[in-house]
């Protein structure tokens, strides 16, 4: 990339081009600086900043192909309410509406109906947050929703299949470290809890299999977890599947074409260059390749040709290195 960054979004644009957006690059100061890959030429171009600086915002691409980014921090743990919109057409970033909240380290989900559920996190006075609120594209309006049961930051939410919203684990009050779980209904915009996840965890990942079920796998309760469960939509439960063979967290989980799972670096006692490979089939994980470079919160996206492309990070220094991962 043309700037090292960590803690910055990339997103998968609908025309097969990978935007990363902010970060962090070194020191307090986040950046607004924003990037293209195209990989049918494998280079990276630096096209318009963001309005404003930020880094562990959310970025999601809406059902028009823009790309929605929310909050984040921009200097000095102030925490922004500002959204940005940026359109691959024209390359350009324009404000939208504020959100009701100020916040960070929150999630955002695309719903079936085309709007934004942004859940959680934490503002700029450190008061964690159980609202949640809609973002509606063809209105440009936020709108709250109904809250949370729980306040939570450093979880994970996943859309259903059934357009529920299933959000897992995090920090709560008083460093409480989370393994409760809520189910958010669109149609009533209500939160219900469901059954809670076998062992609670933060800077953990949570992705939905090609079979519905979800997988959540690692994060840290004060030690880095290779413990994996997998939530049953149809029944509402949870069951223990394979241990990784590395403990991990501020790692990434893609789904690859062939269906299988990849998780790629994180920290343990160190940052790791290792990867494993799930198989929903048979709930076992093995190592794959190696990468090139020991990498954690680093963001990986899995491009139109099966390759996962993995991005930035932190090893000890800030990288601007990207790799490939052939399935």
């Amino acid at each position: 990339m043309n700037s090292a960054r960590y803690l910055h979004t990339a997103t998968l644009l609908t025309n097969g081009k990978v935007l990363a957006v902010g970060g962090q690059e070194a020191g307090t100061t986040s950046l607004n600086s924003t990037e293209l890959y195209n990989p049918s030429t494998g280079i990276w171009t630096t096209v318009a900043n963001m309005i404003y600086r930020r880094r562990l915002h959310t970025a999601t691409l809406l059902t028009n192909g823009k790309v929605l980014v929310v909050g984040g921090i921009l200097d000095n743990s102030v925490v922004l309410n500002s959204t940005e919109l940026y359109d691959p057409s024209t390359g350009i970033w324009t404000l939208t509406n504020n959100m009701n909240y100020n916040r960070a380290v929150h999630t955002a989900t695309l719903l079936t109906d085309g709007k934004v559920l942004v859940a959680g996190g934490v503002d700029s006075s450190s008061i964690l947050l159980n609202s949640a609120e809609l973002y509606d594209p063809s209105t440009d309006i936020w709108i709250n929703t109904g809250s949370m049961s729980n306040t939570r930051y450093y979880h994970t939410s996943s859309l259903l299949a059934n357009g529920k919203v299933l959000v897992v684990g995090g920090i709560g009050n008083n460093s409480t470290l989370m393994n409760s779980v809520e189910l958010y209904n669109p149609s009533t915009q209500t939160w219900m809890n469901t059954q809670p996840i076998n062992n609670a965890r933060y800077y953990h990942t949570a992705s939905v299999l090609t079979n519905g079920k979800v997988l959540v796998a690692g994060g840290t309760n004060s030690i880095a977890l290779n413990s994996t469960e997998l939530y049953d939509p149809s029944t509402s439960m949870w069951s223990i599947t394979g241990n990784m063979n590395t403990g991990r967290y501020y790692h990434t989980l893609s789904i690859l074409t062939n269906g299988k799972v990849l998780v790629i670096g994180g920290l343990n006692a160190v940052v790791l260059n290792n990867t494993e490979l799930y198989d929903p089939s048979t709930g076992l994980w093995r190592f794959a390749s190696s990468m090139n470079n020991s990498v954690a919160v680093h963001t990986a996206s899995v491009l139109r040709n099966g390759k996962v492309l993995v991005t930035g990070g932190y090893n000890g220094t800030v990288l601007n290195s990207c790799e490939l991962y052939q399935p």
